[in-house]
């Protein structure tokens, strides 16, 4: 057997850092209001463009005047912007991330972001351009995975669970590379999340997270060769706010639309190849 794991680390894109830093100076009427005692300030949610944006625009088109909410969307194809400008104040809250996630920035970061409501699971998937079965991988196979901590331990548990690679014992979603017992020859390369689908070519097989196989117009019932299973999943994508604004009348209301029958249809009506699942409920923090 093989206990040497080959990892190679990509730097992420100068494209998504500077799409993340533009939204960062969108003009004034997009920033977090100053006063949270304003209750008619409009609520600025940053998050990632698919499916989080486009679910906050459904909000935002179809349900929030009704609701007396004032919303404005910021875009972010970037996995740490969104919550150092929800820490700083620069937006009012976020919406693209799970727990395992955030708990792993908020320590890494001395950040303070904590969950309100659960919205949405995406399934992490494999996928390939060059294989038609995970079988087909062999020795000097290369697979990338995300190199977050929480997506790579989930990513490495996929594979383990399909047989590409075996953990140690008791090991789960929490692996790191040093818990790959057995790497069967396969190098595994880790990847900032936003470059998994771009650069698929690249790679035998990629792990890539559910909005970001959705914005490369993949299809994960379809195209994936192994899918993470979503009952009992823990990754559930929430509404997330910096410690203290949880009470903000805004984003009480913003939370319980996003928990509405009608988001729930939207999602099912739009989601219907099952690459995101509704998930409703008050998020753990």
């Amino acid at each position: 057997m093989r206990n040497t794991v080959k990892i190679s680390v990509a730097v992420a894109a100068a494209s998504a850092v500077a799409l993340g830093a533009s939204a960062c100076s969108a003009p004034s009427d997009t920033t977090a209001s100053t006063d949270k005692n304003d209750k008619n300030a409009p609520l600025v949610v940053a998050a990632s463009p698919t499916p989080h944006g486009a679910i906050l625009d459904f909000v935002k088109n179809k349900l929030a005047a009704k609701a007396g909410l004032k919303l404005v969307v910021k875009p972010f194809n970037d996995y740490k912007i969104p919550n150092k400008v929800t820490d700083d104040g620069q937006v009012d809250a976020n919406f693209f991330q799970h727990k395992p996630f955030l708990d792993v920035f908020n320590k890494e970061n001395g950040t303070h972001i904590v969950p309100v409501q659960n919205v949405l699971i995406e399934p992490l998937g494999v996928y390939s351009k060059k294989i038609d079965k995970l079988s087909q991988l062999k020795s000097g196979s290369t697979v990338s995975v995300p190199n977050d901590p929480s997506n790579e331990g989930r990513a490495l548990k996929l594979l383990a669970d399909n047989g590409v690679i075996t953990l140690k014992p008791g090991v789960g979603s929490d692996a790191k590379l040093t818990d790959v017992k057995d790497d069967k020859g396969v190098k595994i390369t880790e990847l900032e999340a936003a470059q998994t689908a771009p650069r698929i070519d690249d790679v035998d097989a990629a792990i890539i997270n559910g909005n970001f196989a959705i914005g490369a117009h993949l299809k994960p019932s379809k195209d994936a060769l192994a899918l993470e299973k979503a009952k009992d999943n823990p990754y559930a994508n929430f509404l997330a706010v910096k410690k203290g604004n949880e009470n903000d009348p805004r984003i009480k209301k913003l939370a319980k639309l996003l928990n509405s029958p009608e988001v729930k249809k939207f999602i099912e009506d739009k989601y219907k190849d099952g690459s995101v699942i509704p998930a409703f409920g008050p998020a753990k923090s």
